[in-house]
């Protein structure tokens, strides 16, 4: 049946699917990224009920593991964990940025070449290049933009930036060949991911799975 719960809260967007064979049944979305961790489960709890289905019945619980906030990454994974360890069933983890590549990839050329951006501070971004077909060209790194960032994908092709750390590059990157769209990014698209290594048996150990942080976690000790 491939009932999956697909859990994201990498993002300012938090956001829960449930998902058959890749079709979703049922999302929630929290706009508020400071209550990703009281409003999951409480989610989790409703979306569950109002689709008749009981935790029981799911065969694995999918998760964004970054890059993305922190605290949100933990909440999610650590969520995600407790479902699969409780229910005996195994975890999926998903590339924050692939799933945004996919929200996309219907609004960009065929040949063209799709940079999700997720905003890390100042000039900093989170990203990573795509081709359309979600082969990945650039892995996941941090990255301080300026003007020389991506000249050599711009100067031949077409490429599509999107997401929130995309707005504070747009001054800076003005290459004729770089377009700034806007994407409709929701769980939904975890579950299509989700779906397809669910079916490929790519599956994560509990034990050792953690979040993709992608850059070090910093505090401010009081003096």
């Amino acid at each position: 049946m491939a009932l999956i719960l697909n859990i994201d809260t990498a993002t300012e967007r938090g956001g829960i699917c449930l998902a058959k064979k890749g079709e979703p049944l049922a999302m929630a979305v929290n706009p508020e990224q400071k209550d990703h961790a009281s409003w999951l489960h409480p989610a989790v709890e409703k979306i569950m009920h109002d689709t008749g289905y009981g935790m029981k019945d799911l065969q694995a619980v999918a998760v964004t593991a970054g890059p993305g906030s922190y605290t949100g990454l933990r909440v999610g994974m650590a969520a995600a964990k407790g479902f699969c360890y409780a229910l005996g069933i195994p975890l999926i983890t998903e590339n924050t940025l692939k799933v945004m590549a996919l929200a996309a990839k219907e609004q960009t050329p065929s040949d063209g070449l799709l940079c999700p951006m997720i905003d890390a501070r100042r000039m900093e971004v989170f990203t990573a290049v795509y081709q359309n077909d979600l082969e990945e060209v650039m892995p996941t790194v941090a990255m301080i933009v300026d003007e020389r960032s991506f000249s050599s994908y711009l100067s031949n092709r077409q490429m599509s930036f999107f997401g929130g750390g995309s707005y504070k590059c747009k001054p800076i990157i003005t290459a004729s060949s770089a377009a700034f769209i806007e994407i409709n990014y929701h769980p939904g698209y975890l579950g299509i991911l989700s779906f397809l290594r669910y079916l490929q048996q790519e599956f994560t150990g509990l034990a050792y799975s953690e979040p993709a942080y992608t850059k070090e976690f910093y505090t401010h000790t009081r003096k």
